[in-house]
């Protein structure tokens, strides 16, 4: 069924008869009658009950009906365009971001501030996960983009944020601590204070581990970079982690030494599925975040 044809029929009812009709939704008054007409015989049913020429329509049994659910038809096509002009003109709508625990507050809280004053109708919703949960909250749909450390394949797409050197966070008593740049298999016989196995960054430090020759004997999981550092302050074991990271919450009792960068470093990116029709806001998202980038390496 048309809508354009119960849009007419509405407005032939709202005006009260065809000439006035005609006027409003500029159409000639015989165009106007045969849309009404059509659409009385694709429902087979007569709608309206026309008098003597100037006097007003009335609706049958059956017209009354059609009235009643073309006005619900008509709100409701309004009330889609509506939120459609809003979502493409970012003065509505929900972006959905998910965002890795590491780095986020260095690297996205400027960028989601700049967002918010930008376009601050646009509902905001953070999930602060693990890299492998938010993979899969991305593949469920629950979120439009993510950031995480990722290799780009088949699925996904992104951008490179963030390529950082890793350090090892040693006591400053540790016999390490003098060193001014360490190897992985330089950690082999040390105990290792490590994120839990949801961090993608766990399994980037094991399978680094293992090209290196080893598997770390002793660990102590953790879910806050704070905390492990802490951990290693109180002499715990030593923690592998980007440098970023490990200035920002970096205390006395603690010295970073430079990890070899042909060993390992830290890339965080932001991504999103190839398949998926990003939102307005997520693309909007993703042009700041170009644009931070495009600052940063400006000379």
């Amino acid at each position: 069924m048309d809508l354009k044809a119960l849009h007419y029929f509405t407005q032939v009812v709202d005006a009260g008869g065809f000439a006035k009709a005609s006027r409003n939704v500029f159409l000639t008054q015989p165009a106007l009658s045969k849309a009404i007409k059509a659409l009385e015989e694709e429902l087979d049913m007569v709608l309206l009950e026309r008098g003597k020429r100037g006097t007003q329509i009335k609706l049958t049994a059956a017209g009354e009906l059609v009235y009643r659910h073309a006005e619900l038809l008509m709100s409701q096509r309004q009330s889609m365009l509506s939120e459609l002009d809003a979502l493409r003109n970012l003065t509505g709508g929900t972006l959905k971001l998910g965002l890795a625990p590491l780095g986020s507050a260095e690297l996205f809280a400027p960028v989601i501030a700049k967002f918010r004053q930008q376009y601050p109708k646009v509902e905001m919703q953070l999930l602060v996960r693990g890299g492998i949960e938010q993979t899969l909250a991305l593949q469920k749909g629950e979120i439009e983009l993510a950031t995480g450390i990722i290799e780009f394949g088949g699925e996904f797409d992104g951008l490179r944020i963030r390529n950082d050197p890793m350090v090892v966070v040693v006591p400053k008593t540790h016999a390490l601590a003098g060193c001014t740049e360490l190897q992985l298999k330089d950690l082999q016989s040390l105990s290792q204070v490590m994120f839990e196995p949801e961090y993608a960054l766990y399994e980037l430090i094991l399978d680094a581990c293992d090209k290196a020759g080893f598997i770390p004997a002793e660990i102590t999981r953790v879910s806050h970079a704070d905390f492990g550092i802490a951990l290693v302050a109180a002499g715990t074991g030593i923690m592998v982690l980007p440098q970023i990271i490990a200035e920002r919450y970096r205390v006395d009792a603690v010295v970073n030494v430079p990890l070899a960068a042909n060993d390992l470093r830290w890339e965080l990116s932001l991504f999103w599925r190839k398949q998926q029709n990003l939102s307005f806001a997520a693309k909007a998202m993703i042009e700041l975040i170009k644009q931070q980038l495009e600052q940063t390496a400006a000379p």
